[in-house]
């Protein structure tokens, strides 16, 4: 588990504004060196890289203005996680994990395994009245006045959850609590026991907004995926290889959304969402983040980081910050 050290600063690797900049026209990820490469290879793309370049700054005013000026629907939510809200088979894995003697084959009793070779496994994480009060509280931010950030690129419609207020008490205790020690028995070698850090957002899709999602690998070492509802057909994840692999998607594999539950897979996997038939869906993405791997590899860019200062626990990476020593105490 993740233990308190040196003070660190969360940072985000230059490469976000040059690396992976999608363009949904085309539904590619392209590369930014300088203007005259991007025009001969892609077109104009500065109004993304501006984009990225203040994305940090506008998120932070957002969450400033939303704290200080909205009145939630639901305001139970912004208290502390509470076990009730969380799925009884969800807590049972979890007390295993942290039990003397747990391993892999155990856990893996308590669970759906969707797929051995590729590591996907599936688990139910809330109560369905939870997910009922989650959507209310979304629903009604979002059709509040107030400014809001999309989740991603890819992504047009949903909400970002440090901007609204849940970061600290539901995402936060959800990962250092629960997804943590699941994580280091699922994913050893992801340092899934050293998560300290995330980005969470809430994605919709319904007829005239978002229907699908592009194939793409997330920017985190481990992703929990979390269907929330309404009533929705079609939208089906698929998954392919290690998005290092060619040929990952030879042969996609295809999970069915089932409100409530949650699927856990590999940051590096390549996947996407099939086209929504009818209805509405909003899921909860988790990207789980540990220093300890990113700082040593970027998962976007595949270099050693070059670090830049960011907001909150920005992409993940993170800085030791200088030790401040009180002269006037050793004097």
């Amino acid at each position: 588990m993740a233990t308190a050290g040196a003070p660190r600063r969360f940072c985000r690797c230059a490469c976000f504004c040059s690396e992976n900049l999608y363009v949904a026209r085309y539904g590619l990820h392209v590369r930014f060196r300088d203007e005259q490469q991007l025009r001969q290879d892609y077109g104009p793309l500065e109004q993304e890289v501006e984009r990225r370049r203040r994305l940090g700054p506008e998120s932070a005013a957002r969450k400033a203005l939303i704290a200080s000026s909205y009145h939630p629907a639901r305001p139970e939510l912004y208290k502390s996680l509470q076990d009730a809200a969380l799925a009884p088979e969800f807590l049972a894995a979890t007390e295993y994990s942290t039990s003397l003697g747990a391993d892999l084959e155990g856990l893996l009793q308590r669970l759906e395994t969707v797929s051995e070779e590729k590591r996907i496994y599936r688990l139910p994480v809330f109560t369905a009245p939870f997910c009922q009060a989650l959507l209310e509280e979304l629903e009604h931010f979002e059709q509040s006045d107030m400014p809001k950030g999309r989740p991603n690129t890819m992504n047009n419609y949903g909400v970002l959850l440090h901007e609204l207020g849940l970061d600290e008490p539901l995402v936060t205790p959800l990962r250092e609590c629960f997804l943590q020690p699941l994580m280091a028995l699922l994913y050893p070698d992801c340092d899934g026991g050293w998560l300290d850090s995330h980005r969470a957002f809430v994605v919709k899709y319904a007829l005239g907004q978002d229907r699908e999602l592009g194939c793409h690998y997330d920017n985190a070492e481990l992703t929990l995926n979390v269907a929330l509802g309404k009533t929705f057909t079609g939208g089906a994840l698929y998954f392919g290889g290690l998005f290092q692999a060619p040929s990952a998607l030879a042969e996609p594999l295809e999970v069915e959304h089932v409100v409530g539950q949650g699927v856990l897979h590999r940051g590096g996997q390549l996947h996407g969402a099939r086209p929504l038939g009818t209805g509405e869906r909003w899921n909860l993405v988790v990207w789980l983040r540990a220093s300890a791997v990113r700082n040593r590899l970027c998962p976007m860019c595949c270099r050693k980081p070059d670090l830049v200062d960011d907001e909150g626990f920005g992409d993940g990476f993170t800085r030791e910050e200088p030790t401040t020593v009180d002269v006037c105490a050793l004097t």
